[in-house]
């Protein structure tokens, strides 16, 4: 399969779209002095590629009550219980992330909490869990990279025109 070719056009609409998924192709248009229909079919053929997978919503849960962010390590009995265990994780909805890993953990989960308490009883549901044998936390103090546009600039720096 043939890598999909982008172009300069294609790294700013990627990036206004990036920085606000909500943009009217119109806005963009304007902004690259282009036509709003460029800005369409250009999308469209990304999206098609998979380049472009939907749009996203950023959600403060910070204003919502939910200050709290943990990760946790889960350590599985075996590997056969994998699948069970991911499936159970599912379940807990202020388990946000969670990614499948090698190294010290098979399971590595980013949770979000009311407070020290909240936080507490999720790992406590995540212990519950058949074929978990531990947990190991780490609290968050503070986020300071979330930055969805650096890499991609990178990657057009790699592909250059």
């Amino acid at each position: 399969m043939s890598k999909f070719k982008l172009d300069e056009l294609d790294h700013q609409i990627l990036e206004a779209l990036i920085e606000n998924a909500r943009t009217p192709f119109t806005d963009i248009a304007k902004n690259l002095l282009v036509s709003a229909g460029t800005i369409h079919v250009r999308v469209k053929k990304m999206e098609d590629e998979g380049v472009i997978k939907g749009s996203t919503l950023s959600v403060d849960y910070n204003k919502m009550g939910y200050t709290f962010i943990a990760y946790v390590g889960l350590f599985l009995e075996n590997s056969s219980t994998t699948q069970m265990v991911i499936d159970e994780v599912r379940k807990i909805s202020e388990v946000t992330v969670a990614h499948l890993t090698t190294g010290k953990f098979s399971i590595f989960c980013k949770i979000r909490a009311k407070d020290t308490m909240h936080a507490k009883e999720i790992i406590f549901k995540l212990d519950k869990i058949h074929g978990i044998k531990r947990t190991e936390t780490s609290i968050s103090l503070e986020e300071v990279i979330n930055d969805k546009k650096r890499l991609m600039h990178q990657i057009f720096k790699e592909i250059a025109f």
